[in-house]
């Protein structure tokens, strides 16, 4: 127990050590030899060098109780990240309402939301007691390119408000570790309208 949490320091201090390096030589214009695998931990724990950044989130449709929208995250992995990307989970934190997905129509595509090249997904499953998406690529996202994951809710929520979804980015690995990137926000406008009254009442959706 001691010599993992050792270990683990000096993960976070290395970590630290290269990002700080990492802004030093960009501010100056130079060039930064970077290590051509990821730190790996001798309980084959895996980290990213340099973890991936969530560039953003945005809807489709950001009316209340409608359905046909598209959810979009996008998310860039580094060149001197380490280690490819597996896996991303989605959780959406406490809301006004629960929204649910459609993951047959889950889809992933190189770049940002507007074009990019189609990406293979091996598998994308739903805990709906800790509301989170687990996508996985098949094959991994390489460093340094850009990727957007597209949602497709059943219906945007019936509450207006924020909704907040927290993004967490996993290496290759048997043991990967998560690092969590932040959180992609979603707006969402009182439609006025009660579209998903058929829905609350269809037994197909329940």
């Amino acid at each position: 127990m001691q010599q993992n949490t050792l270990e683990e320091k000096i993960v976070k201090k290395t970590l630290v050590w290269f990002a700080a390096i990492a802004i030093s030589t960009s501010l100056s214009g130079g060039i930064l030899p970077l290590p051509a695998q990821a730190v790996k931990l001798s309980d084959g724990k895996v980290y990213f060098v340099q973890p991936p950044r969530l560039l953003g989130a945005s809807t489709s449709q950001n009316a209340t109780r409608i359905w046909g929208a598209t959810y979009y995250f996008t998310l860039n992995l580094p060149e001197n990240s380490g280690e490819s990307l597996q896996q991303v989970t989605i959780v959406q934190q406490p809301s006004p309402d629960q929204i649910r997905f459609d993951l047959k129509e889950t889809r992933a595509f190189e770049g940002t939301r507007h074009k990019g090249t189609p990406l293979n997904l091996s598998n994308v499953t739903e805990d709906r007691t800790t509301q989170t998406v687990t996508i996985q690529f098949d094959p991994p996202i390489t460093p340094g390119k850009t990727v957007t994951i597209a949602l497709s809710p059943i219906y945007n929520p019936d509450v207006g408000g924020v909704y907040l979804f927290g993004i967490t980015a996993f290496p290759v690995g048997e043991n990967p570790h998560g690092q969590f990137l932040g959180f992609g926000r979603l707006q969402f406008y009182d439609s006025g309208r009660d579209s998903s009254f058929l829905f609350r009442h269809n037994p197909f959706w329940r």
